[in-house]
């Protein structure tokens, strides 16, 4: 029962992908497609905690953490250069 259930979360975690994939194609607008982005990642996450839980390891969790980690990097910086134009500023003397 339990298997089926993690399972099925799978093939929902695969059809929103499959849905932010469509919004980052044909987003309207930038923002629209960096949060697509980030739910790709979500998602993403999500799908690899199901799948240690159906093969009953721990050896995914580094996997997730770290991915959690670039995502969150990733949003911001692309976040700031969405917002100014530079990732990082630098201040010039001249």
């Amino acid at each position: 029962m339990i298997e089926m259930m993690l399972t099925t979360a799978l093939v929902l975690f695969a059809i929103a992908i499959a849905i932010a994939l469509f919004r980052i194609i044909r987003g309207p607008s930038i923002p629209d497609r960096v949060v697509a982005m980030d739910m790709i990642v979500v998602n993403l996450i999500s799908g690899i905690a199901v799948v240690s839980v159906l093969l009953e390891t721990k050896a995914f969790l580094e996997v997730i953490l770290i991915l959690g980690i670039l995502a969150f990097i990733s949003t911001i910086a692309l976040s700031k250069f969405i917002e100014r134009g530079v990732i990082i500023e630098r201040k010039r003397d001249r």
